[in-house]
Order: structure tokens, then sequence, then C-alpha cells
């Protein structure tokens, strides 16, 4: 994907102010989710936070719904780390108005062609990580009563996503067209989602040996002394091998089965639990 040229002149000229682009950024932050329809997704919501930044750029009536049309075409992307093609779009399009040679085929373009990789970033790093993870560590708390923990987590991830977004929206913009390229060929972001996902899986694993409880009663009675399976023979093996066959088998279950979804994984452990617990094995 190569980015459209701006001369040295426009390059360097600034019509939008901060205020601007904070402005912008937020109307798209709060409506990202919502006009979503089956047509055109987030396009609507996209139009309607580059509203007032048109505004400013385009005096002439028929520049200004020209640029409205462009803004509507089909667009999806995750919200949050999605806002740095909602940068990107702002500041081509304030060159565009500037008198750059920027046809609108290349702002529609450059949206289409980076809206799913920052989408495949944002849902890894967002809601795979950080929510989770955020969630693991108040469930002590939400264990012993305390109502914080009902909300702490929502409060601490919308923080840490408007950093993010608003920080990302801001990137594009200042550096263009080239931000969304330099980004994605430096390698930091490969390396953030394998450390967040490291993380992740220690907090899983925790959370799996601190919350899932799964015991045998079975006694092997011997001519002298009984032996108690669990005790004797499995904690000697390896203390929770239960609880950590347990979330292994629901780990496989959900992604080898052909009607792997969670609904049937927990009604499968329900069954099993009931079958075994009849049976006196767990």
């Amino acid at each position: 994907m190569q980015a459209p040229r701006t001369n040295d002149v426009t390059a360097n000229k600034k019509v939008l102010t901060p205020g601007d682009i904070r402005k912008s950024w937020w109307i798209w932050w709060f409506g990202c989710e919502v006009s979503n329809s089956f047509e055109r997704l987030q396009a609507l919501s996209f139009c309607i936070s580059m509203i007032p930044i048109l505004r400013k750029l385009y005096k002439k009536e028929e520049d200004y719904r020209a640029a409205l049309k462009r803004h509507l075409q089909f667009f999806n992307t995750q919200g949050i780390w999605g806002s740095i093609v909602h940068g990107i779009a702002i500041a081509m399009e304030e060159q565009k108005a500037l008198g750059a040679d920027i046809p609108d085929e290349a702002i529609t373009g450059i949206k289409t062609g980076l809206m799913g990789p920052f989408a495949g970033i944002g849902d890894t790093i967002d809601w795979a990580t950080w929510l989770p993870i955020l969630i693991g560590l108040f469930i002590p708390l939400a264990k012993a009563g305390s109502w914080v923990a009902g909300i702490a987590p929502f409060l601490i991830f919308m923080a840490i996503t408007i950093i993010e977004g608003y920080s990302l929206s801001s990137i594009g913009y200042r550096v263009g067209t080239n931000s969304a390229t330099q980004i994605l060929k430096s390698g930091w972001i490969q390396q953030l989602i394998l450390a967040a996902s490291i993380l992740g899986l220690i907090m899983m694993g925790g959370l799996a040996a601190s919350y899932v409880t799964v015991s045998t009663p079975l006694v092997i009675q011997t001519a002298t002394t009984k032996i108690s399976v669990q005790k004797d023979i499995l904690d000697k093996i390896l203390p929770g091998l239960l609880p950590l066959l347990t979330v292994t088998g629901v780990y496989i279950y959900l992604e080898k089965a052909k009607r792997n979804n969670y609904t049937y994984a927990m009604l499968l452990i329900v069954v099993v639990g009931i079958v075994l617990g009849y049976f006196g094995v767990l």
C-alpha cells in the first residue's frame, strides 16, 4: 500500500487544531459501535465523527457533500486501535483541502486497507488480554463480597482504552498516511501482543489453579491400610492435577470439537460432573 504524495508546501500547513482532532475522536469513541448496519457497519459513525473536521476544511457545499459521501462507504474496525485510521483520514482530508493531489479513492483505499489489520491487533490486546486480566484481578474481591469488584475492572478498562484510542488517533494525524505502515513494520506490535499473551496465559493459569476445584474421594483398600487416591497418589504426583486435566480437557474441546461453543462446554461439564459424582468418582 503506497501513500499518496503531498507536496512540501501543503505537508507543512495546518488548518485543524488539537481541539478539532479531540472533538472528532470523542464522537468516534462514543459512537463507533452504535450505528452498525449490515450494509456498511461503522460507516455512519465514522462519517458523523468527521463532520466537524469536514465543515472546517471545506467551505464549498459541493466539496463538503463529496467528502461526506467518501466517508459513508463501508467501514469496520476495532473501535480503539482503529482510531489510528481515523487520525490518518483526518490528515489526508486536511491535505486534500489544502490542495494536495489526493484523489478520493486514495482516502477510501487507505481506510479499507488498514481497518482489518488494526482490528485484529485491537481485539487481541484489548478484548482478549486486558479485559480478562482485569476481571481476574478483581475476582478475589468479588468473592469477598466487595461491590467495587463489579465495576472497577470496567472503569479501569475504559481508562486504558481511552488513552490507547486517543493516542493512536493523534499519532495517525501527526504522522499521516505513513504512520500505519511504520507501526505495522516496526515489529513492536508483535512484541506487545506476545508479551500480553504470555501475561494473559500466566493470569489464566493462576486463576484456573485457584478457582477450579476438582477432587476424588476414591480410596484403595489394602490389607493393612486405606490409600486415598487424591492425597496419597495424585497430590504427590502433581498438586492440582485434576483441575489441570479439567481445564485442559475444556480447552481441547473448544479447539477441536465441531460444536465448540461455551454453552455446550458448560453443559458437558455439568453432565460429566453429575455422572462421575453419582458413581462416587468425583
